[in-house]
């Protein structure tokens, strides 16, 4: 199969929420504490935004370094870019990650405003209006027969999921609830009619979830 539609180092807590409510410029997954979540990763070696040596090594950080394998794209929903809703009102905005995003790729965000893109470092935010469908195909011949990273939200992963778009899914599941807030599932098994799954323990307390098409 080629140039698939991944989703990778997914998070979600025990209880299937991957973001809370009530998004804000401060708090980017609203309610929700991202770090209750992302722990796991932080911690390994190969944590891109580690500043002290050392780290865990093991399968979450094979994890970690595996993010960037292969991806030619990515495709994002409109609030994992940023806060502001209905016609943009900033243009300065560009994003929570500063001058340097992390993607490195044509990143395709999807909205029903759409606006001008823009380059920061190495790369390049299109802002597209289209079904799932549409979008995919963009971000295909962008990637440059890479595979393409959806990167999320949650509301975003479940479109192409209902769509039946997503090739792979890597999530890993936190050991908390969180009660409230943006679900990506009530359970793993929620995908078994459409996906194979391997769940891998990890020491640091995480479940590794793989799936892939049957």
């Amino acid at each position: 199969m080629s140039q698939l539609l991944r989703v990778q180092n997914f998070n979600v807590s025990s209880d299937g929420v991957g973001a809370g409510e009530d998004q804000t410029l401060e708090r980017p997954f609203g309610h929700v504490d991202p770090g209750t979540l992302f722990a796991w990763a932080g911690a390994t070696a190969s944590w891109p935004n580690r500043t002290d040596p050392g780290g865990t090594r093991g399968i979450d950080d094979y994890f970690t370094r595996d993010f960037a394998n292969n991806i030619g794209a990515e495709i994002m929903g409109r609030n994992k870019f940023g806060p502001q809703r209905g016609p943009w009102q900033d243009h300065e905005w560009r994003g929570w990650w500063g001058d340097e995003p992390p993607f490195r790729t044509p990143v395709f965000v999807m909205t029903h405003h759409p606006r001008p893109s823009f380059t920061l470092s190495d790369t390049t935010f299109h802002f597209v209006d289209g079904t799932p469908e549409r979008v995919l195909e963009l971000a295909r011949e962008a990637a440059d027969g890479k595979d393409v990273r959806l990167g999320g939200g949650v509301t975003t992963v479940r479109q192409f999921l209902d769509a039946g778009l997503v090739d792979t899914l890597h999530v890993a599941v936190s050991p908390v609830k969180l009660g409230s807030g943006l679900r990506l599932w009530d359970s793993p098994e929620d995908l078994l009619d459409r996906y194979h799954l391997e769940a891998v323990p990890s020491p640091s307390g995480v479940t590794h979830h793989l799936f892939w098409r049957r």
